[in-house]
C-alpha cells in the first residue's frame, strides 16, 4: 500500500507538471503525508520530481532566459531557506488556509478577467509572489502556482513559459534539496522511495510530452488557472 501511495501520485504529478508547468508536489503532498511526516514528504516530492524538472528544463533550454529567472530565484530561495526551519514552530494549518484563499481568489480573477494574464505585474506584486512562494516552498515544498502566474505574464508562447519556469524550478529543487539534506530532513532511508518515484515520474513526463506538443499557450492558460484554483481548494479543505 505504501508503494502505491508513492508510484501512482508520482506518475500523475509528472503528467500534470509536464502539461501545466507546475503542480507536481501539490499532487504528491495529497498522498505522501499519509506515510511520511510533512517535512520528509515535501523533501521526497522535490527529489522525485528532479528528473522530470531536469528533462523539461533541457527540452526547453533554448527558451530559458537567465536574466528573467535569476532575480526571482534569489528572492524566492532566501525566503525558502528561512521558512524550512519554521515548520516546527508555526501553525501550518492556518497558513495552508490562507494560501488556499489566495489561490482560489487568483484563479477566479484570471478566469473571469480574460485579459488579466496577458499583463505584466508591477514589481511590488511580483516580489510578493516570490516571497509567498518561497515561504510555502520551504514549509510544504509547494511554491509553484504563484511563480507559474509570474512567468506566464512574461511569456508569449508555451516554450518561453516552460523554459523559464522549468529552469527556475530546477535551480530551486537543487538548492532547497541541499538545504533539506543539510537539515537532516532528507536521509538515506528515503532512497527506495526516491528511486521508485523517479521511475514513475519519468513515465508521466513522457506521456505529458506527447500531449503538450499539440497545444499552444491560449489552450494551456485555462488549465493553469483551473489547476491553481483546485490547488487552493485542496489547501482549504484537506
Amino acid at each position: 500500500m505504501d508503494w502505491l501511495l508513492i508510484l501512482i501520485p508520482a506518475f500523475f504529478a509528472a503528467l500534470v507538471q509536464g502539461i501545466t508547468g507546475f503542480g507536481s508536489v501539490i499532487i504528491m503532498m495529497i498522498f505522501f503525508p499519509a506515510i511520511l511526516p510533512i517535512a520528509e514528504a515535501a523533501g521526497l516530492g522535490g527529489v522525485v520530481m528532479l528528473s522530470c524538472t531536469a528533462s523539461l528544463a533541457w527540452r526547453y533550454r533554448r527558451d530559458f532566459h537567465f536574466k528573467q529567472v535569476i532575480g526571482p530565484f534569489l528572492i524566492y530561495a532566501a525566503v525558502a531557506t528561512w521558512s524550512v526551519r519554521l515548520g516546527k514552530v508555526l501553525d501550518t494549518h492556518v497558513l495552508r488556509l490562507l494560501l488556499g484563499v489566495l489561490l482560489v481568489a487568483l484563479a477566479l480573477y484570471f478566469i473571469l478577467a480574460k485579459t488579466a494574464g496577458d499583463r505584466r505585474y508591477p514589481w511590488y506584486i511580483a516580489v510578493c509572489f516570490m516571497v509567498i512562494s518561497g515561504f510555502f516552498n520551504g514549509l510544504f515544498g509547494i511554491g509553484g502556482p504563484l511563480m507559474a502566474l509570474y512567468f506566464l505574464s512574461l511569456s508569449t508562447s508555451v516554450p518561453t513559459y516552460m523554459g523559464n519556469l522549468q529552469g527556475f524550478f530546477l535551480l530551486d529543487t537543487i538548492y532547497i534539496t541541499s538545504v533539506r539534506v543539510a537539515s537532516g530532513i532528507i536521509t538515506t532511508s528515503l532512497i527506495p522511495y526516491i528511486i521508485g518515484g523517479i521511475i514513475a515520474a519519468t513515465l508521466g513526463t513522457l506521456l505529458a510530452t506527447l500531449l503538450a506538443a499539440k497545444w499552444d499557450l491560449a489552450q494551456i492558460k485555462p488549465l493553469i488557472y483551473g489547476f491553481i484554483g483546485l490547488s487552493g481548494l485542496y489547501y482549504l479543505f484537506f
